[in-house]
C-alpha cells in the first residue's frame, strides 16, 4: 500500500483539489477542483471537469450568442451560475487566482461581449453550483486523505485540456505515486 503524505499543504486561492482515487463519493469521484477562495471562512471551488448536458441559453432568462456548454462546479446551490476566464482585467470586478487564469467578474459585461462576438468559447467556462467547505472541513478531509493538492493551477489545463483526461493528466505530471494513482482502475475490482 502506498504511504499518504501527512503534510498536504493548505490550499490557496488558485490551486488544484484533486479527489484521491478511491473516494467513494459520486459528487467527487476523480474530480479536479479549482480552489476560488480560501481563507478562516471556508473554501469555494468548482469542479473542472464534470460537463453537462446543458447549454448556457439554457439556464439564462434572456438569449445570448454564444455556445457554451456548462459544467457542474459542486454539489451545492446548482441554481447559481458561476465562471472561469482568461480575459483578464477586460471583465470588471475579476478575480485573479494565477497568471491569466480569473474568476467571476460582471457578468452584465460577460454577456454584452458574447453577443458581441468579442469573446471565444475557449477563454471562458460556466458552471452550475460549487464545491464548498465551512471552515476547518476541508483541512479534516486532507488529513483523512481524500484530497491532494497541486500548486497553481493554470488556464492552459483548464482551457485547453479535455475534461476527461483532466484528473489523470495532473496526477501523472505530478509524478512519483501520484503518477500511479493517476493510473489506479476506477473499478478495481474489474481489473
Amino acid at each position: 500500500m502506498f504511504e499518504y503524505d501527512k503534510n498536504i499543504p493548505e490550499p490557496e486561492r488558485g490551486d488544484f483539489l484533486l479527489s484521491e482515487p478511491f473516494l467513494n463519493d459520486p459528487n467527487f469521484e476523480r474530480t479536479v477542483i479549482l480552489v476560488c477562495e480560501h481563507n478562516d471562512e471556508g473554501t469555494f471551488g468548482l469542479v473542472m471537469n464534470k460537463l453537462s448536458d446543458l447549454q448556457l441559453n439554457d439556464v439564462l432568462e434572456e438569449e445570448v450568442t454564444f455556445p457554451a456548454y456548462l459544467n457542474i462546479g459542486g454539489p451545492v446551490e446548482q441554481n447559481t451560475l458561476h465562471f472561469v476566464h482568461r480575459l483578464g482585467n477586460t471583465i470588471e470586478g475579476s478575480v485573479q487566482l494565477n497568471g491569466d487564469l480569473y474568476w467571476s467578474g460582471d457578468f452584465e459585461q460577460v454577456k454584452f461581449l458574447m453577443n458581441s462576438g468579442l469573446v471565444q468559447e475557449e477563454d471562458i467556462q460556466f458552471y452550475l453550483g460549487y464545491s464548498g467547505w465551512a471552515s476547518g472541513q476541508l483541512r479534516e478531509e486532507m488529513d483523512g486523505q481524500s484530497w491532494f493538492v497541486r500548486k497553481n493551477a493554470t488556464s492552459k489545463e483548464i482551457f485547453d485540456l479535455e475534461s476527461d483526461i483532466l484528473w489523470k493528466s495532473i496526477l501523472r505530471d505530478m509524478g512519483g505515486k501520484y503518477k500511479v494513482f493517476s493510473n489506479y482502475p476506477s473499478d478495481p475490482r474489474l481489473n
